[in-house]
């Protein structure tokens, strides 16, 4: 079945606000060298450039699509672009580190508004026969961020400063929002109240969970503030949930849980996108330390793990009606585990850059494979009139497992090695890579519990019997 003017622009608006969202993400991986000197940050301090953004991003992703499925998910992703392009902004004028993080903060509400309502509108635009192949090209067109975010930090970094990856935002959001507004019909969920005790009581959990792990190794593992850190965040965790099953507008409705498709594909996104960041993390800085490369230098060398997304999600896309998510999301996450653990093996001060293409190729196809397939397990898994909710619980486990998989490598990382010398650089790096591929290995084991087939849904009709939106115009 082709698509439809309509279902074309939706795909193009929405894939590429949602770029914009994860470019920001990436982009930052080859400019953590210059802004370590310009700013004088150690890593902790850098960790928090990026665990800024998206602990932000993860914590308020529920709240937007909430808002989008209330108040017009159009409305709320054009308030989140605008949202977006004016904290860019800011970070770009920042003068000190602290000014950085908190206007990274802030890009993450808007990041918090654009992807599950993007996300959302694309999943109403297409029919569930259609709905695998539009997400294989969504993650396509995203992954052109993995793809280019690296390579366009390194650039803007070495003919620029790193201000301009900032800068580069605000065009985006210029040229979106009129195309949003013009070419797009609203759409509506089912309205729901926001829960604001949850996302207080989640917003304490992730945040007392990543403190603990960014001042582990600097104030000790038992020392009060990490241990007091721990007890609020398993308290506020375990309030969390036992406030979600008893009040009438959950932030995450607990009972989509009760599907093993459901439960399961969240938890390889979330493992997922682990590995994924902790790969992101330091792999450049691994090429600008170790290797000696220069920024732009580091964004090239990371194509061969980087360009498999765009070339591999559309084909992978196609292959879930075929074959069911399972197998591509164990075979996929398997792969990731392996080419990291070859990294792992094989990184030190002596390396050559050609020996990391061929572990860089594997791991870049195995997490290409495992995107649109865990994606698909989770939006199968529910009623249309539910794939907001969905979405906005999928990217946010997404967003809090890339949280995580920066600052658990990363406190392993201090563990073990420093920034003083390629050597000390070396052993925390390969200690870090060691513990993402377990990270990436243990979502293999989680990705065998998603069902075999595609599941219909949540004690609901599947998303195949709801009403088609036609979003380039009025519902239908």
């Amino acid at each position: 079945m082709k698509m439809t003017v309509g279902q074309r622009w939706v795909l193009a608006v929405t894939s590429v606000a949602a770029l914009m969202t994860v470019l920001d993400a990436l982009v930052v991986t080859t400019a953590l060298h210059a802004i370590q000197l310009d700013l004088r940050a150690s890593i902790a301090e850098l960790e928090w450039t990026i665990n800024a953004y998206m602990l932000s991003f993860a914590v308020l992703l529920m709240a937007g699509a909430a808002l989008g499925d209330r108040l017009g998910r159009r409305r709320v992703l054009a308030v989140g672009l605008g949202l977006f392009g004016l904290a860019s902004a800011a970070c770009a004028l920042a003068p000190s580190l602290e000014w950085l993080i908190a206007a990274r903060a802030v890009q993450g509400v808007g990041a918090a508004a654009v992807m599950p309502t993007a996300t959302a509108l694309l999943s109403a635009a297409f029919e569930p026969q259609q709905r695998s192949r539009a997400l294989g090209l969504f993650a396509a067109i995203t992954g052109l961020a993995t793809a280019g975010g690296p390579l366009v930090g390194g650039a803007v970094v070495q003919g620029l400063a790193w201000q301009w990856i900032f800068w580069l935002n605000i065009p985006f959001a210029v040229v979106l929002i009129p195309l949003l507004c013009t070419r797009i019909g609203e759409s509506h969920g089912p309205a729901r109240a926001l829960d604001y005790r949850g996302i207080l009581l989640v917003s304490i959990g992730a945040f007392g969970l990543v403190w603990a792990l960014l001042r582990g190794n600097e104030s000790g593992w038992a020392s009060a503030e990490v241990v007091v850190a721990c007890a609020v965040a398993a308290a506020a965790i375990a309030g969390f949930v036992r406030w979600e099953l008893h009040t009438d507008a959950p932030l995450i409705p607990m009972r989509f849980f009760a599907s093993r498709a459901f439960a399961a594909g969240n938890g390889v996104g979330f493992l997922l996108s682990a590995s994924i960041a902790g790969g992101a993390f330091f792999f450049a800085q691994f090429l600008q330390i170790v290797l000696r490369a220069d920024p732009l230098g580091a964004g090239l060398r990371l194509a061969p793990w980087t360009v498999t997304l765009f070339v591999v999600a559309p084909i992978a896309g196609r292959q879930v009606n075929r074959f069911g998510e399972r197998p591509l999301i164990v075979l996929g996450l398997a792969m990731q585990a392996a080419g990291y653990g070859w990294i792992t093996l094989i990184a030190g001060p002596e390396l050559s850059y050609p020996a990391l293409i061929a572990p860089f190729v594997v791991s870049g196809v195995g997490i290409s494979m495992t995107i649109p397939a865990a994606q698909s397990a989770v939006l199968r898994a529910v009623p249309m009139t539910a794939v907001g909710a969905a979405s906005g619980t999928f990217n946010t486990l997404r967003q809090l497992g890339m949280a995580f998989g920066v600052a658990l490598p990363a406190a392993v990382f201090a563990a073990v090695g420093g920034l003083e010398s390629a050597e000390a650089f070396s052993a925390g790096f390969t200690a870090a890579m060691g513990t993402a591929a377990l990270i990436a290995l243990l979502g293999a084991g989680l990705g065998a519990l998603v069902p075999a087939g595609t599941p219909a849904g949540v004690g609901e009709p599947s998303a195949s019997s709801g009403a088609a939106v036609d979003l380039s115009g009025a519902k239908a």
